[in-house]
C-alpha cells in the first residue's frame, strides 16, 4: 500500500511508501537563531539520519529553499529559515532497466527534503523540487 503517487517532472510515477516528518526546528534553538551554520548541520543531519535509516537504498537530499527575513544579522550572520517540516521518505517506481522482468523488479530511492507543511507530497501538487528527482540516474533496481 502506498500513502501517495507523485508524479515526476520527467513523467515517470513514483510511489511513497514511507514517510518520516519532524520540525526543522523541534523546540527551539539552544545555539541562537536559524543562520547558514545551524541550517547546514541541520541539512547534513537530516542527510546522515536518512542514510543510517535506510542503508539498504541510495538516499537523495532535495536541497532545501532558504529564506532570508529582514532581520538584523547576529554574531552568526544573517538570519535564515529553511522550512520547517524535514521529511524523509521511501519512494518505489517500476526498474529504471528496461531488460529487467517489470513483474520481478522495481526501484527505490529514499529522499530526504524540507516542505513548508506536514502534508503528505502527491500528484503534481507536490513541490516541483521533489516532482524533479531525476530518478533514472538516483534510483536503485531490485529483485523482489
Amino acid at each position: 500500500m502506498s500513502l501517495s503517487h507523485i508524479a515526476l517532472s520527467s513523467g515517470r510515477s513514483i510511489e511513497l511508501t514511507e514517510l518520516r516528518m519532524s520540525t526543522t526546528y523541534g523546540g527551539g534553538l539552544l545555539e541562537g537563531y536559524p543562520c547558514q551554520r545551524i541550517n547546514d548541520m541541520k541539512v547534513s543531519g537530516l542527510l546522515r539520519q536518512a542514510e543510517h535509516a535506510f542503508s539498504f537504498a541510495p538516499v537523495h537530499l532535495v536541497p532545501p529553499s532558504r529564506e532570508y527575513p529582514d532581520q538584523t544579522a547576529g554574531a552568526f550572520g544573517p538570519v535564515e529559515v529553511l522550512p520547517s517540516v524535514a521529511c524523509i521518505g521511501v519512494f518505489g517506481s517500476t526498474a529504471v532497466d528496461p531488460e529487467l522482468d517489470a513483474v520481478l523488479h522495481r526501484s527505490v530511492l529514499i529522499v530526504a527534503w524540507f516542505q513548508a507543511t506536514p502534508d503528505v507530497p502527491s500528484g503534481e501538487r507536490a513541490d516541483l523540487a521533489l516532482r524533479s528527482i531525476r530518478w533514472a540516474e538516483l534510483a536503485q533496481d531490485y529483485e523482489l
